[in-house]
């Protein structure tokens, strides 16, 4: 059974200046899959490339459907959604409002997936009518994910999802990241800087290190392999 994600010798560059080369990867039905590395490696333009918000070349397919001449829109279209780093939230617009903008992409009852999304974010249905700009950094980290699951998306992208956040506010992020994959089978893939927090919720994970792959493997390879922690994970 081919993948749910692949990308193949996949190249990304802004102007003149390549972010990645040649990278191969895959995320499988239902796998969540993190992507490590050092600041500058590539691990956010390998998120974008996939989103098709940066200018890229090679193989990138989602359940065997090209993503090479699709935009953002396309890849929503097709059950991808990316909640990028910096939240994106809508900081004019209400938390519902926020909401209904996740779902613009697919038909279906709004009613019954706010219901759905509160399940996991109890404090979204009190908060709803209140200004997204006004939420707490990690109110709004909340939002930003919830808007997502409003898609229903097979495949979702993260990047840094735990940036500047306390840790108990990350720890039940990642708590409903897990969650969610369990209860729904969707998709997951990480970018995260927070390596133990990541391998502990991924079961594979890639390296890049100057926009290539230097390490593809599981999660418990990388974390017991003493030279592959220190030389990409720091620890």
């Amino acid at each position: 059974m081919s993948a749910l994600l692949a990308l193949e010798d996949v190249d990304a560059r802004y102007g003149p200046v390549y972010a990645l080369r040649r990278v191969t990867l895959t995320v499988e039905e239902g796998e969540v899959v993190a992507i490590l590395g050092a600041n500058g490696a590539g691990k956010t333009t390998t998120l974008r490339a996939i989103s098709g918000t940066v200018r890229r070349t090679g193989r990138i397919e989602l359940a065997g459907r090209s993503l090479a001449r699709r935009g953002p829109e396309g890849a929503a279209r097709l059950g991808i959604a990316h909640v990028p780093e910096g939240r994106g939230t809508f900081s004019e617009l209400t938390v519902w409002e926020n909401l209904r903008l996740g779902a613009y992409v697919r038909r279906g009852s709004l009613r019954d997936d706010f219901a759905r999304v509160c399940d996991y974010f109890p404090w979204l249905e009190r908060r709803r009518s209140q200004q997204a700009g006004t939420l707490s950094g990690g109110e709004q980290q909340m939002l930003a994910l919830a808007r997502a699951i409003m898609q229903r998306p097979r495949l979702l992208l993260l990047d840094e999802p735990s940036l500047g956040l306390a840790p108990l506010v990350v720890g039940e992020i990642f708590r409903i990241l897990g969650e969610l994959n369990r209860r729904e089978g969707t998709a997951l893939l990480l970018v995260e800087q927070n390596a133990r927090t990541s391998l502990a919720l991924a079961t594979r994970a890639y390296v890049l290190e100057v926009g290539e792959i230097a390490f593809a493997g599981t999660s418990e390879e990388l974390s017991t392999h003493d030279s592959l922690r220190r030389s990409y994970l720091g620890y």
